[in-house]
């Protein structure tokens, strides 16, 4: 299984990612309303990190959804594709150890961390179930995942608003505070081809993590998917 379906190649969306990391995390604030902090939040406290534990951010982009764990006491690895993200990264947060990583091949050992996570980025690996796989192979047995990624609202009259609101509004909003609002087309594509929540969840199992949970948030828009590595 491709990215949803789309046909960018790997180099091609990490260029894209290069290309708005200066403004991304405003572009984030402003396209989701807000949102995207609560979703981040929730994310740290699924996950629970508990002091020492060694936790593996994967399109962690410029840092902000890992500085959280770091401020529980984790030791926190800020992984992405994009060097444009990173760079970025590392001026505003410079003690965070940001690594280059391709989701499909991680350059960590088996078993190296305590627990995983990936947000807004799983649409973006090439092949997801791989990258799943990879998050699997770099987690010791009985660590935790949690994925946060974009899914399908659970109202069916909010389903409609919300596919209107990802294919006309947002492009138009990301070229008012977007450095390439372009990408953000894809984006909204990738998001509406992508697997609900029941779906992501078997891709998950198909990996071979354990049993799989979700909690659905802001009615579904978004979901988190939590699992354990069974060994």
């Amino acid at each position: 299984m491709t990215r949803a379906g789309l046909d960018k190649q790997p180099r091609d969306v990490a260029r894209m990612f290069d290309d708005v990391a200066r403004r991304y995390d405003l572009t984030n604030d402003v396209l989701s309303m807000g949102q995207d902090r609560r979703w981040r939040r929730r994310v740290v406290s699924v996950l629970d990190p508990r002091p020492g534990e060694r936790v593996l951010d994967l399109a962690a982009g410029t840092g902000t959804s890992s500085q959280p764990f770091a401020d529980a006491g984790a030791v926190v690895v800020p992984c992405d594709f994009s060097l444009g993200m990173l760079q970025v990264g590392k001026r505003n947060l410079p003690k965070l150890p940001f690594t280059a990583g391709d989701g499909m091949a991680l350059p960590f050992a088996d078993g190296s961390f305590d627990a995983v996570t990936i947000s807004f980025g799983l649409r973006n690996i090439h092949d997801p179930v791989q990258g799943l796989r990879e998050l699997r192979r770099v987690t010791r047995p009985g660590g935790r995942i949690v994925v946060c990624e974009f899914s399908t609202p659970t109202w069916t009259p909010f389903e409609t608003v919300y596919s209107n609101y990802l294919m006309k509004a947002l492009p138009r909003i990301a070229e008012k505070v977007s450095s390439n609002p372009e990408s953000y087309v894809y984006l909204a594509e990738s998001i509406r081809s992508w697997p609900d929540q029941k779906g992501l969840a078997k891709l998950m199992v198909e990996a071979g993590w354990g049993k799989v949970d979700w909690v659905n948030l802001t009615g579904g828009v978004v979901a988190l998917h939590c699992s354990v590595n069974p060994g």
